[in-house]
């Protein structure tokens, strides 16, 4: 009888050393995360825009948007997605808890703060935007505009993601190129419901910066039944800077007599 439990622990404590080492074969393995864990297609348009390993190296960026008289001056931390835009007649900024509005003069803000505060970020780091946690990812129709075909990738959020987790994307792009090409996106901030109705940003044009493509202009189009139709204002952006250093948070407080704007 000892002889017999003598032989099943000694089986037993074999059997759980080969279960360690199994186990610890397979940690090993999960910690080698790269950007396999994104689907192949949204991955080949990362690839082609430099990666986004590359772009995951990167911690503050700056960039200017062109407008009639002054240029707006937007910096932002990548990480904990901090910003701050300096406009003409206003600043606005994320703190990383607080959105504040200050004003210059007596020139009316004219748009929401809490929805602008980080609005042309997120249409500006495309595509790499689509790369945050939190993102589910599908497939919609192809977009057929002017006698070419883009193959579409549908982003969609889990809840509770950033200011309007009911908002979708669609990424569009060349299927000669893998570079993308166009942006779906609902707007549904205000009615905190999801749309049907989609918007769309042509990528008219990219430039290299630090070894990842960004864009240059970006052209908005009037559209009718969730098809682009013809253009309808474009925006430009310059003087683009990326940092592997973030910026100081002190960048970011909230200025002097500046108004926290309330949740809504």
């Amino acid at each position: 009888m000892k002889k017999l439990l003598s032989f099943v622990f000694i089986s037993l404590l074999i059997l759980a050393c080969k279960e360690e080492k199994k186990e610890s074969n397979y940690q090993d393995e999960t910690l080698n995360v790269t950007t396999s864990i994104y689907p192949e297609e949204i991955t080949k348009v990362f690839d082609t825009h430099g990666g986004i390993d590359s772009w995951n190296t990167f911690h503050g960026l700056s960039y200017e948007i062109e407008k009639p008289t002054v240029n707006e001056k937007h910096k932002v931390n990548l990480k904990s997605r901090e910003s701050i835009i300096d406009g003409e007649h206003h600043q606005l900024g994320f703190d990383g808890e607080n959105v504040w509005l200050k004003e210059k003069d007596t020139v009316g803000f004219k748009s929401n703060p809490r929805f602008y505060y980080n609005l042309m970020f997120y249409f500006y780091a495309m595509p790499f935007i689509l790369g945050d946690d939190g993102i589910n990812y599908g497939k919609a129709e192809p977009l057929n505009f002017e006698g070419k075909s883009y193959p579409g990738i549908l982003i969609s959020y889990e809840a509770g993601i950033g200011e309007s987790p009911e908002d979708e994307y669609i990424l569009y792009y060349d299927p000669d190129t893998n570079q993308m090409a166009w942006l779906g996106y609902t707007v549904t901030y205000f009615s905190k419901e999801k749309s049907k109705e989609f918007h769309f940003i042509k990528y008219n044009s990219w430039t290299t910066v630090n070894g990842v493509q960004l864009p240059e202009t970006l052209h908005w189009y009037k559209y009718e039944n969730n098809r682009p139709t013809t253009f309808r204002n474009e925006v430009k952006f310059v003087n683009v800077k990326l940092s592997e250093e973030a910026f100081d948070p002190a960048v970011f407080a909230i200025a002097e007599g500046a108004t926290i704007v309330p949740k809504e």
